[in-house]
């Protein structure tokens, strides 16, 4: 079997993860997420295409813009959400310059307490 590493494969390889993967871009634009976000988001399947921000309230707006603007200068990654469920992350995402592409939010499964 030959296997062809391109687009579709990275989407096939995201889809297969359990928890959901959601990128934004430099501009809080959906570009990305999996089957698993498209399920857990309640607007999941219309997400692509529209700014992350409009999904926010006010204060995790100005949060998010935060977050962003210190990934610019350098942050890899923060922790947003910490409760009884889950931790989810804003992880900083680069291309091989450095150069800040956007952030996914990664998930963990909570720590027991």
């Amino acid at each position: 079997m030959s296997l062809t590493i391109n687009q579709d494969f990275f989407c096939y390889l995201l889809d297969s993860f359990k928890n959901p993967v959601l990128f934004a871009d430099t501009g809080h634009m959906v570009r990305y997420a999996n089957k698993a976000a498209k399920q857990f988001y309640p607007a999941g399947d219309k997400l692509v295409g529209r700014s992350l921000l409009g999904c926010h309230n006010q204060k995790s707006q100005a949060r998010m813009i935060e977050i962003l603007q210190r990934m610019e200068e350098g942050l890899d990654e923060v922790l947003i959400t910490d409760n009884e469920k889950r931790r989810i992350y804003m992880r900083a995402v680069r291309d091989t310059s450095g150069a800040l592409l956007g952030y996914y939010e990664r998930f963990e499964p909570a720590r027991r307490r």
